[in-house]
């Protein structure tokens, strides 16, 4: 809830998002998709995210084999000097056992990281912060879920990172070892009716012989603020690998700083098919506090200020309405008595 992203990304955590800030009254996790938000987890936030999953492959034509086995995606983020900026490090280890069907007992236990990257996402541009442009309608609940073409541009954020890989890794291309550098640029969009869509256009392990690139997309539904649905396909090219991976799932808020997760993720070709089904948490340590305007509040305080503000004025023009009614109705009453003594 990315999405979401979510990123996966949560969608209504960004309803609440001030102009000022990334940060969000609730958790803002990337889990359980693979796509990245464009959005940061907010200055002085620490956010941890993990998720074992189950994986079967198997490759028939050709040379064939079976892989089986367990492995857990994890990241820890913190939102670093600016709002905008985040520092992390990412991360997915497997533990498998691949079976050559061709020939009895051939077996190949394997265990290594798939990735481990570190890097920095910073937000370039933000079209939500015009807080004036994007508050909400309190006259009419058709103007806040109805389509709007402003929500067509969307934020971006751009990546750099760097991937480490050690010697004789059994899931990457032979001679790749070392550091290799990862970029992506991620844009997302937020909708009306709790539909956010998440982008991520990635150039992985540039200058080495398993250089890919990839793309995300990603679809959240938030039904309400405790549960969100994605789906989301990735595709990767690249000499080594080539896939279009598919999944689907959702997320369970439990708290401002907790989330659940659940997902599938499924192919349609067989050299090799995959099939993974994994769970997943996060959570965040909050250290954020507001930024504080000229007048000496904080951006929080300031935003309820002026909710409490823009109810008093609702509150006022409707009782200033029943009075016209009364009003109306005390004249009415004059003139029939004024009627009746001629």
């Amino acid at each position: 809830m990315k999405p979401i992203k979510s990123t996966f990304v949560i969608a209504f955590c960004l309803i609440t998002t001030y102009a000022f800030s990334q940060y969000t009254d609730v958790i803002n996790s990337n889990r359980p998709g693979a796509s990245r938000s464009a959005f940061s987890v907010g200055k002085n936030v620490v956010q941890l995210e993990v998720g074992p999953y189950f994986v079967k492959e198997k490759r028939t034509p050709a040379t064939t084999y079976e892989v089986s086995g367990f492995g857990a995606d994890f990241a820890a983020r913190y939102g670093f000097l600016y709002e905008q900026l985040e520092i992390n490090i990412e991360g997915n280890y497997q533990s498998d056992t691949k079976t050559y069907t061709y020939h009895e007992d051939a077996e190949d236990e394997r265990a290594n990281f798939k990735h481990l990257t570190l890097g920095v996402k910073y937000l370039v541009f933000d079209p939500y912060k015009d807080e004036e442009a994007n508050k909400p309608n309190l006259y009419s609940w058709k103007a806040n879920h109805s389509f709007k073409w402003r929500h067509l541009i969307p934020a971006v954020s751009v990546y750099l990172g760097g991937n480490y890989d050690t010697k004789n890794n059994p899931y990457t291309a032979p001679g790749i070892e070392g550091f290799s550098p990862k970029v992506m640029v991620a844009t997302q969009n937020n909708f009306a009716g709790g539909w956010v869509f998440v982008m991520n256009l990635i150039k992985d392990r540039i200058g080495t012989d398993q250089s890919d690139f990839q793309y995300i997309l990603t679809l959240t539904h938030s039904f309400n603020p405790k549960w969100v649905i994605f789906g989301e396909v990735q595709g990767i090219k690249s000499d080594f690998y080539a896939d279009n991976l598919f999944r689907v799932g959702g997320a369970r808020l439990l708290g401002k700083n907790f989330q659940l997760d659940a997902a599938l993720t499924f192919n349609t070709k067989d050299t090799p098919s995959v099939f993974n089904a994994g769970i997943g948490a996060s959570y965040r340590l909050d250290f954020h506090k507001d930024p504080l305007m000229d007048n000496g509040t904080n951006v929080n305080d300031e935003g309820k200020r002026r909710d409490r503000r823009n109810n008093s004025k609702v509150k006022r023009k409707k009782k200033k309405g029943d009075d016209s009614d009364d009003n109306k109705i005390r004249k009415q009453k004059k003139k029939a008595i004024d009627f009746d003594d001629n």
